[in-house]
């Protein structure tokens, strides 16, 4: 697996983890669920000059509280009931290699007291004997949790914390990379494609609604939608009105009534100006009402003294709402969730606003 995309913020993820790969330090790597830090971890172990010792993940919420000590430290026959024969645990399996550690704001604060000791001492001791034995494991962590909440509120150790956050690393969720998502479709629809059909493709009229919804479950659920698709329409080439609404993510913005040559013909982001839906009953009835709030603002912002000749408010507000949407897309570098979440905005909400004031705004 590699980290697909060119987006600037995938670039200096690329950038750190080759630098990191070189030391033998402790990595933590935050991101939310689902945005490929296993893909991270596993990336930094085939840089580094450990990468032809073995790379061993283990998921620390995956794993019953009374089994994982003997999970990562193993245990000798006779330790605890079942143990039949000795078993190798995680860290020795590990030896000479990388040791991922997945979800540790997850780990019981007993076995943090154990992993500690075993990053300060470079030993282990597996269950049912007193016997240290050495091993020489790097250790990368990973967590969506804030582990710096998690020390204050008593439910992580901070001294495990500050011995993981010697390198941190924090994967983007693909809401910050959206430009990315038109090579993770193709991506993914090779890597799930049926057996026996050609991937599935997808039309610029369905792809402008992929890069702008916001993705909560980030990568993953995007490879899981691509997986669907692929197996309910293999080797199809997919326009937006072929899939059912139901098959499509629940929050996604969707306009069945895209032009779909306007699309073809405007390129890569023609779709995202398009991206848009038809006002409700409610809106319009706002945008024809006067708002005592409005004049008030508009008064403010542009003197205190309104002309005798008065003044078009609707054209006035709308000029006051492009200027500091202009502005804002200037401070973020023209990204939208970042501009939306300054705004205070639903990216939605502003795509719209967008695409009503979009002369001049998108080019």
């Amino acid at each position: 697996m590699q980290l697909i995309g060119s987006s600037m913020c995938l670039r200096l993820v690329r950038e750190m983890i080759a630098r990191i790969a070189q030391s033998n330090a402790t990595v933590l790597v935050c991101g939310e669920s689902g945005t490929g830090k296993e893909l991270v971890a596993r990336a930094i172990h085939d840089l580094s000059p450990r990468a032809k010792a073995p790379f061993v993940p283990i998921n620390c919420a995956a794993i019953p509280r009374d089994l994982l000590e003997s999970e990562l430290f193993g245990h000798r026959r006779g330790a605890f009931s079942g143990a039949f024969s000795d078993r190798k645990g995680r860290f020795e399996l590990a030896n000479g290699g990388t040791m991922f550690l997945d979800e540790i704001g997850d780990m019981p604060m007993d076995m943090q007291a154990k992993l500690l000791r075993v990053l300060q001492e470079g030993v282990i001791e597996p269950v049912g004997t007193a016997v240290q034995m050495p091993v020489n494991v790097r250790v990368v962590a990973a967590t969506h949790r804030d582990l710096e909440g998690e020390c204050a509120a008593g439910r992580f150790r901070e001294d495990l914390f500050f011995r993981l956050n010697v390198l941190p690393l924090k994967v983007p969720p693909l809401r910050d990379r959206a430009e990315d998502i038109p090579a993770l479709l193709n991506h993914f629809a090779a890597l799930h494609a049926v057996d026996g059909h050609r991937p599935v493709s997808f039309e610029k009229c369905l792809v402008a609604p992929l890069c702008g919804y916001e993705w909560f479950g980030n990568v993953r659920e995007l490879s899981n939608l691509v997986h669907r698709l692929n197996v309910l329409f293999p080797g199809k080439h997919l326009r937006l009105r072929d899939i059912p609404r139901d098959l499509l993510p629940r929050k996604m913005v969707i306009d069945y009534s895209l032009d779909e040559d306007a699309l073809r013909d405007g390129g890569e982001n023609a779709g995202v100006e398009m991206l848009r839906r038809a006002p409700s009953e409610s809106e319009v009835r706002e945008e024809s009402e006067s708002n005592p709030v409005e004049d008030i603002i508009c008064l403010a912002n542009g003197g205190s003294i309104l002309p005798l000749e008065g003044l078009a408010l609707k054209e006035y507000l709308g000029n006051l709402e492009k200027n500091i949407i202009e502005a804002a897309l200037s401070r973020t570098g023209g990204n939208v969730s970042k501009t939306a979440r300054l705004l205070q905005l639903r990216r939605t909400t502003l795509i719209q606003k967008m695409n009503k004031l979009k002369n001049g705004l998108l080019s």
